[in-house]
């Protein structure tokens, strides 16, 4: 993913929530830092009340539209323009980069077959280690996380088998065991693992990992694995 320009405000939400200028942290002030967190997650927007709720839901419709008002005006005191409002319509500016839009892109080239080199050239340790918003326990953080998780897997998968078809075996098995880890019972996952063992010269490998996935299989849902990927996992070396 390429670099952005230090002098473009940068909002982190993987690692924990953090306003970056000119290459700095800059402080966010007291009150402001779940509705920054909330525009971060809902690039598209959303309008006064719906925010309102979603940050205090337990809150009157009117204590909840002040404290609204008041986050607003907090997060105007950064010392850059940072969000705006268009007919009732709260949102970052177009300019503010967030990172999770960034790693949201790059899944999705991955998984659309549009990947650049430089997308394929990516650490996947660094993509399946980010943790969203860590210790935040709100519904919204927690459906983000969840949503992530599961398109992060689905990308680590896709990566291997991207890898494995461009000549990168290694690379290919290191992508898909990240996938593995996270999900082990989907076999998607284990047969971009094995494949990849297999493209890598690591049949015995390969073989292995099989008959590991098939215990993990039997002992959690007492399952089989599919005949294709047994089909796979134990075809001869060509």
């Amino acid at each position: 993913m390429p670099e952005t320009p230090p002098s473009v405000p940068r909002v982190r939400l993987l690692g924990g929530l953090a306003l970056l200028r000119d290459g700095r942290r800059t402080p966010l002030p007291a009150g402001s830092h779940r509705l920054l967190a909330h525009l971060a997650l809902h690039p598209e927007g959303g309008d006064r009340r719906a925010v309102a709720h979603a940050l205090w839901p337990d809150a009157g419709e009117s204590r909840a539209a002040g404290n609204l008002r008041t986050a607003w005006w907090r997060l105007q005191q950064v010392g850059c323009p940072l969000a705006q409002e268009d007919d009732g319509t709260l949102a970052l500016r177009p300019e503010v980069v967030v990172d999770l839009t960034r790693l949201d892109g790059w899944m999705t080239r991955v998984l659309t077959g549009s990947a650049t080199p430089a997308d394929l050239a990516v650490d996947p340790a660094a993509i399946a280690e980010a943790d969203l918003l860590p210790g935040w326990q709100e519904a919204w953080v927690v459906r983000a996380r969840e949503r992530l998780h599961l398109r992060r897997v689905h990308a680590l998968e896709r990566l291997g088998v991207l890898l494995r078809r461009a000549g990168h075996p290694t690379a290919a098995v290191e992508a898909a065991r990240l996938a593995v880890v996270a999900e082990p019972l989907r076999e998607s996952g284990q047969r971009a693992l094995i494949e990849a063992h297999q493209a890598a010269g690591n049949w015995a490998v390969a073989r292995q990992q099989f008959d590991v996935f098939r215990r993990i299989l039997r002992r959690e849902v007492g399952a089989e694995p599919s005949p294709a990927l047994a089909a796979v996992a134990t075809r001869r070396r060509g």
